[in-house]
Order: structure tokens, then C-alpha cells, then sequence
């Protein structure tokens, strides 16, 4: 790795520690509080960290995997200390939590013969949707691929209107149409117009409403249908957006919107100003859908690609 590399590495690092800082404070004076006066790893100090993942919105089911895991390699050495915990947790959470399938993305790429690469962004509104979006156009562009946006969330025109500034600030081209206008439509012209313009990359915005489960199938359904017909095995990525600060309803959201659709990625933002990000691991550990994204912070810098081993690190860290 080059010395500019190792550089930006320790930037990024740098920015995650500072950025889960709420959560790293709450999660490990939970586990302290768990584990304090005790020399040994015994029934009351699970009971007790049991408690403390719980609390810090790490799930009941995840817990509980978490914890079994735990009792079966404490039930190997009767002994071991609580100084050890601490290890044992960073492993069993970095183990649950899934990869995925493609690593090019940590570089902001796009797969070999995927061009134009779609990406079609779901979630609920006020989750950081279109912040999202102009995020990763901003981190796209910046390694060099050239992006175009879809405004196909034409419910709200101030979705659009959001969305227009984006494309403006980060300098790349939108389609879009009226308030009102057909959601397919302007899905299918902005894929249309990304292969004749041969972009790499075409980020779609859509509706971000859970009333009626149904309409949005239905309508998250026709999008699909509709870009295929331009680009066969678009869309190429379902990109979930949830807003981690939410803790538990985030985890409802995700239910919901992967019961509705094939979601294939998440994105997770607003981790900075919250203690509940222990629900990235419940969200990743339930859905085996891979974290691909955080944000942690409001520059377009501060949307990273999320790192397991780095995420858990940061969470871990006492000096952060």
C-alpha cells in the first residue's frame, strides 16, 4: 500500500472512530458495567452482557446468537478471564456480520461488463435517501466514473427538487419530470439516456412510502420492468437506505422493504449523532443482506464503505 493510501486509510479510520463515538461510549460502558468486579467469565457475566447488547440495540435474536457462541468457547476453558471478553466479542460480531459478494465497490468500481451500472435506492422518507444518493454520485465520480441521476420518486417534489440540487452540487446530469409524472417513465428514460450516453453509473431515487405495502410493490415492481427493457439484467443493485439513529423501527423498515422487494444491499446513515448503532449488526446478522455503506456525518466525505473489521474495531476502541 502507498504512503498516500495508508494515509487516506488512517483519514477514513480517523472519521469512523469520531463518527460511532455515541455509540462506542454507550455500547462499552454497558459491557463495563456487565463485567465489573468479575475475574471470570460465568453465568451472571452473560447474563449480564446479555442485558447490555439488548440495550444497545443489538436485537434479541443477535444477542442471543452472540452469547450462545460465547458459552460454547467459554464452556472450554473454565477460567478464562474477562479481560478476554472484550476479543471474544469483537470475533462473534465480526463473524455475523455478512460480505459482500463483489469487493470491487470498496473503491468505489462498478463489475467488468455491468456498464451502465444500476442502482436503484429504496427507503422510507427522512431516512437520508437522496443525501445518500448524492453522496455516493459524489464518491463515484471522485474515482472517476461518470454518473447520472433518476429522479423517479415523483410523489414528493421536494424529493426532486432535493435531488436536483445534488446532481448540481456534485456536477453530474439528472432526468426528471414533473411531480405527479409516471415513476416508470422516468426510471426508463434515464436508463435510456445513461446507455446512449454510455455512462458507468445510474443511480434511480424511488418513493419512499409504506402506507400501502402493496402500491409499492406494485410500483417498485414496474420500475424494474421498465429499465429491463433498455437494460436486461437491470436494476444491477437494490440499495436499501436506513436510518440507524431509528434503532428498532430501522430493523421494522428493513423487514418490510425486503418483504416487498429484492434487496441486495443497505446503506445505514445518521450514525454519528446516535448510540443506537448496534443495529447495524442486528440488520446485517437477520437479513444476511451485506452493509455496503454508512454514513457518518454530513460531507459528502462522510458516506464510507463499510468495513466489518474496521466497523468492529471502531466500536471496540477505548482510545477512539
Amino acid at each position: 500500500m502507498s504512503f498516500f493510501n495508508k494515509l487516506f486509510s488512517r483519514e477514513k479510520k480517523e472519521n469512523l472512530d469520531q463518527g460511532l463515538q455515541k455509540t462506542k461510549e454507550s455500547f462499552l460502558s454497558k459491557i463495563g458495567r456487565a463485567i465489573a468486579g468479575k475475574s471470570t467469565v460465568d453465568t451472571e457475566v452473560l447474563d449480564n452482557l446479555e442485558d447490555a447488547l439488548i440495550s444497545a440495540d443489538v436485537g434479541v435474536d443477535t444477542t442471543v446468537k452472540i452469547i450462545d457462541r460465547i458459552e460454547q468457547r467459554v464452556a472450554k476453558d473454565k477460567y478464562l478471564g474477562t479481560s478476554e471478553l472484550n476479543r471474544m466479542l469483537q470475533e462473534e460480531i465480526a463473524a455475523l456480520l455478512v460480505d459482500a459478494p463483489d469487493s470491487g465497490f470498496r473503491d468505489f468500481d462498478i463489475p467488468a461488463g455491468k456498464k451502465p451500472y444500476v442502482i436503484m435506492v429504496v427507503g422510507v422518507n427522512g431516512v437520508g435517501k437522496t443525501t445518500t444518493i448524492g453522496k455516493l454520485a459524489y464518491n463515484f465520480k471522485k474515482a472517476g466514473k461518470s454518473v447520472m441521476l433518476g429522479a423517479a420518486d415523483t410523489f414528493r417534489a421536494a424529493a426532486v427538487d432535493q435531488l436536483t440540487i445534488w446532481s448540481e452540487r456534485v456536477g453530474v446530469p439528472i432526468v426528471k419530470q414533473q411531480m405527479g409524472s409516471d415513476p416508470g417513465a422516468v426510471a426508463f428514460d434515464t436508463v435510456q439516456s445513461g446507455a446512449a450516453k454510455d455512462v458507468d453509473v445510474i443511480i434511480i431515487d424511488t418513493a419512499g412510502r409504506l402506507h400501502n405495502k402493496l402500491h409499492l410493490m406494485d410500483e417498485l415492481g414496474k420500475i424494474k420492468r421498465v429499465m429491463k427493457k433498455v437494460i436486461p439484467d437491470a436494476p444491477h443493485e437494490v440499495l436499501l437506505v436506513l436510518d440507524g439513529s431509528t434503532g428498532q423501527n430501522a430493523l421494522e423498515q428493513a423487514k418490510q422493504f425486503t418483504a416487498t422487494t429484492e434487496v441486495t444491499a443497505l446503506a445505514i446513515t445518521k450514525l454519528d449523532g446516535t448510540a443506537k448503532g448496534g443495529v447495524v449488526l442486528a440488520i446485517a446478522n437477520q437479513f444476511k443482506i451485506p452493509v455496503k455503506y454508512i454514513g457518518i456525518g454530513e460531507k459528502m466525505e462522510d458516506l464510507q464503505v463499510f468495513n466489518k473489521e474496521s466497523f468492529v474495531d471502531s466500536l471496540f476502541s477505548v482510545n477512539a
